[in-house]
């Protein structure tokens, strides 16, 4: 999916969470930030353009280890020893760009270094996505809305 599909999931899914937790500054910002963050592994997304990940590209295909559950728990469980505060929002943001690829043709391996696929019919950009994409910001609107009622 596209970037601005998976930051309105994120905004929403944030949103949705916003009143039950207590760190309100960071948790929007890292689960937008975390929502865009699989995609590291490809040089042509947004954030896979920065130099610094270029490094991780020689080694990682797109939508492979990066783009698991397995590995979206590993650090999950890591920030929840050193960093509680950051652990949830950073396993929102991920695992929701996760499930949103997963119903996509090109799919993820959700459970890396299983072979197994999830994979769907949504096309990266088009008319479905387009459509999701609609729905999503008309959510995130109601629910920006109903914090002002």
């Amino acid at each position: 999916m596209l970037k601005r599909t998976h930051l309105a999931i994120g905004l929403g899914s944030a949103l949705y969470f916003l009143p039950h937790v207590t760190h309100k500054y960071t948790f929007i910002p890292i689960v937008l930030l975390t929502s865009l963050l699989p995609d590291i592994d490809s040089s042509s997304s947004s954030m896979g353009r920065r130099i610094v990940f270029r490094p991780l590209q020689w080694f990682a295909r797109h939508r492979c280890i990066i783009h698991s559950f397995s590995l979206c728990i590993i650090l999950s469980a890591i920030l929840a020893l050193f960093y509680p505060l950051f652990a949830f929002p950073f396993f929102l943001g991920y695992s929701l760009h996760l499930f949103a690829d997963s119903f996509t043709i090109q799919g993820i391996r959700p459970f890396w270094p299983s072979k197994l696929e999830s994979k769907g019919i949504v096309r990266t950009g088009g008319t479905i996505e387009s459509s999701i994409l609609v729905v999503i910001i008309i959510v995130d609107i109601a629910l920006l809305i109903s914090f002002f009622i």
